[in-house]
């Protein structure tokens, strides 16, 4: 019986914005037949007339204040949507007619019962939308402590965000905890620590963790936010090391014992990994660079299966600072595979490697007289494929852009990426003689072999609409995000532009040449006005000059007597 009542409910409400839907129409002019019907009790006619006398006595000072007053309130409203849009990316008068005002004209909802009845394709390509936006932690992510806190004290700018922070506290707490912490004293405390959102609070639980014992999550934090140089924060990780070993070998003979062993080895896994993989960053930030070229090798061969750090992109970094272009080959045949997940490290260091092979003799000029020869077009191939992956690296490898100092984590294909990239390899492209004039000669060639309004991609997947909404929350606010591709206008800035325009123009001219614009608006009132009201007020504007005058009415004739 419910059911049944609810069924009829919705049928109702589903008639009821039927009606609202189609028959407005029908409603409209049964107003209209109703207002004619009623026209002589609501004395239309004279209200009309009155109106109209009233219009004609305005003066022209009327029509200035009317029009400038327009100008202004139209102006404003330009102001306010142009930075809204600026801060947003969309309308405020478009967004509130969407969110606001479509429901109750009867917008259908997108979680309606007709939504689930969509093909497979749209089900896919929404599945590929998400996986594109997803937020990945930066392989090559700076200290806090020695580097992101030392731009803080220099600048007074905050260069983390506090969504920025937030993803990392909670790759942290997936990281560096699991669930018998709680056994563990240093453990527990470090397990409150990671949740902290002071630093100071985190730090001095680290200390206080460590009183306790060698506890390797310790050292972790004090390496990333207490030391200020990065031969401190390598000293604490090599203690790290040196306790999260232990750890590791000891949960490695106990993993197999039961569930909870298995997830404690889990983490000791990972805490190794970290600790490992950052002090190899830190060799490489010291100038070792072979060391640490020695130590990425040796930690991707013992832990194979470990590719959520995107160790072979720091490995990439490091072997183009060695200028070892033959093993950025290797790395690159195994890793820029077509099953693999794409980065702009790998797609752009693969253009830089065959730019390599002709940018030290390539002319536009002598390119457009001969053509381009194999070689010339691999490597520009080359380069229209790295733009389509990612279109907002080019502006910062060319110097178009400037740079800032990377977020903890990186929206691939989006401005937060473009610039993990280019703060880490603008000096390699630089190295390369002739390599970023070939970018700047042939990059912008990729937005003519992309489908507009990019509803399929040419190479890969087209490109995601979410990536400046991700990329505003990653990036600090003194950034202007790179936004692909450029959104037009929308149509209420160009209306509310051209009405401000319009107006003032109007109370210019009315201002200047108040008779001639006094003649025109009453020209214009008695355009608009309709026939029917002209006639009458013709009509009784002589019947009143009769009157005044005093003009006998003319004798009829015989003919209109009979």
């Amino acid at each position: 019986m419910a059911e049944a009542g609810t069924g009829f409910l919705e049928q109702l409400k589903s008639c009821i914005v039927w009606s609202w839907t189609y028959l407005w129409t029908v409603w409209f002019f049964i107003v209209l037949f109703l207002v004619y019907i009623l026209r002589v009790p609501l004395k239309i006619n004279d209200n009309l007339s009155t109106v109209s006398m009233f219009l004609n006595t305005l003066t022209p000072k009327f029509y200035v204040a009317l029009t400038g007053t327009s100008s202004l309130i139209s102006g404003l409203i330009l102001i306010f949507e142009w930075w809204y849009f600026r801060k947003y990316g969309t309308s405020f008068i478009e967004q509130v007619s969407v969110s606001h005002l479509r429901p109750l004209l009867g917008g259908v909802d997108n979680n309606s019962s007709n939504s689930s009845n969509s093909s497979n394709g749209d089900s896919d390509s929404n599945r590929q939308s998400v996986s594109e936006c997803k937020v990945w932690r930066n392989p090559l992510n700076l200290f806090r402590g020695a580097e992101y806190n030392r731009y803080t004290w220099v600048t007074g700018r905050e260069p983390l965000t506090y969504y920025d922070m937030n993803l990392s506290a909670q790759d942290h707490q997936t990281f560096f905890t699991c669930d018998s912490d709680h056994l563990r004293p240093a453990d527990a405390i470090m397990q409150k620590a990671w949740r902290e959102r002071n630093p100071q609070a985190r730090i001095s639980a680290a200390h206080e963790a460590l009183e306790i014992n060698e506890c390797a999550t310790a050292y972790i934090l004090l390496a990333e936010e207490e030391a200020t140089t990065i031969a401190e924060a390598e000293k604490l990780f090599k203690q790290a090391l040196k306790a999260g070993d232990g750890c590791y070998r000891r949960s490695q003979q106990l993993q197999h014992h039961g569930s909870q062993y298995e997830a404690q080895h889990r983490r000791d896994t990972n805490v190794l990994v970290y600790i490992k993989r950052r002090l190899a960053m830190c060799a490489r930030r010291l100038g070792r660079t072979r060391e640490a070229v020695k130590m990425m090798r040796d930690l991707m061969k013992e832990f194979p299966l470990l590719s959520m750090f995107n160790i072979h992109e720091n490995l990439l970094e490091a072997l183009l600072e060695l200028q070892a272009y033959a093993d950025v080959q290797a790395v690159l045949a195994k890793y820029d595979d077509i099953s693999l997940p794409k980065s702009a490290t790998i797609c752009y260091t693969a253009a830089l490697l065959k730019a390599r092979a002709v940018s030290d003799k390539f002319s536009p000029e002598a390119a457009s007289r001969r053509g381009l020869s194999t070689a010339e077009m691999n490597a520009v191939e080359a380069i229209h494929r790295a733009v389509e992956f990612n279109p907002h690296v080019p502006k910062y490898l060319l110097e178009m852009k400037s740079l800032i100092l990377p977020p903890e984590h990186i929206l691939k294909r989006g401005d937060s990426e473009a610039i993990a990239y280019a703060f880490f390899h603008l000096a390699h492209w630089k190295r390369v003689e002739g390599a970023l004039n070939l970018l700047h000669c042939t990059w912008e060639g990729t937005f003519r072999m992309i489908p507009y309004p990019l509803e399929k991609g040419h190479l890969f997947y087209p490109y995601p609409i979410c990536t400046e909404t991700a990329d505003r929350e990653l990036l600090p606010s003194f950034h202007e995000v790179s936004v692909y591709p450029k959104k037009e206008l929308p149509f209420f800035i160009l209306f509310t532009a051209g009405l401000c325009s319009f107006t003032a123009m109007l109370a210019l001219l009315t201002h200047q040449f108040p008779e001639l614009m006094g003649v025109f608006a009453k020209a214009m009132i008695d355009i608009f006005c309709s026939a029917e009201l002209r006639d009458w007020n013709c009509e009784s504007i002589f019947m009143r000059v009769e009157d005044e005058l005093e003009i006998p009415p003319a004798p009829q004739s015989q003919h209109f007597q009979n």
